[in-house]
């Protein structure tokens, strides 16, 4: 089976979350790019799930990448397992420390982080956790940019605690729209039995 992606114009992760799933469902799947960098983060998406990658240039400066499937891309259960392995065995913690993502222009900032929060919907396997404190506690506002993926992710099952004391330092507590008002106790237990924490 193939499919076409046409990626053109599409910012950072969406290329390459509509290639990886249309890798899990076709053989083949051509996806059309218009910019150097998003060829060459779905040609690593290609090499890391084992397919073979042909590239062709048009001359209106988009990029034409044929993926296909050899039979040799890792399941995620093998992949998990290996990328775990010197991990301890524990949850999956996100900590989130700031409504932006990196040092630098707030802006950008800004927009990092709410296409990080809307990438983890296309992780192979979902947080236990989310953990929101300082700052990050505006993320989880019924106005946020990310309200309605944080309450997705809720859905979902994942855990979403947001620190009290920084909401009501910011004066936004009766505005948390996800998530549960947690305590220090509790984001400090989470964080102690984490197999892995993520902090972006």
């Amino acid at each position: 089976m193939s499919n076409i992606v046409d990626a053109k114009g599409l910012a950072c992760p969406q290329p390459v979350i509509l290639t990886k799933k249309a890798l899990d469902e076709h053989d083949i799947v051509t996806v059309i790019v218009d910019n150097e960098t998003a060829k060459e983060n779905v040609s690593r998406l290609a090499e890391k799930s084992g397919c073979t990658i042909s590239v062709e240039s048009a001359g209106d400066g988009t990029f034409r990448l044929i993926l296909s499937k050899n039979g040799t891309a890792p399941s995620r259960e093998t992949a998990a397992v290996s990328e775990n392995s010197d991990q301890k065995t524990g949850p999956n913690v996100f900590v989130i420390s700031s409504d932006t993502m990196g040092k630098g222009d707030d802006e950008l900032g800004a927009a990092l982080m709410k296409a990080f929060i809307h990438t983890i919907f296309s992780l192979d396997y979902l947080p236990d956790t989310l953990i929101f404190y300082n700052t990050g506690v505006k993320l989880a506002v019924k106005d946020s940019d990310v309200i309605d993926d944080l309450k997705k992710l809720e859905e979902q099952g994942v855990e979403i605690l947001v620190c009290g004391t920084c909401a009501n330092f910011f004066n936004i507590k009766d505005r948390i729209a996800a998530g549960v008002i947690s305590n220090m106790y509790d984001i400090a237990g989470s964080m102690s039995k984490a197999g892995r924490i993520v902090m972006p």
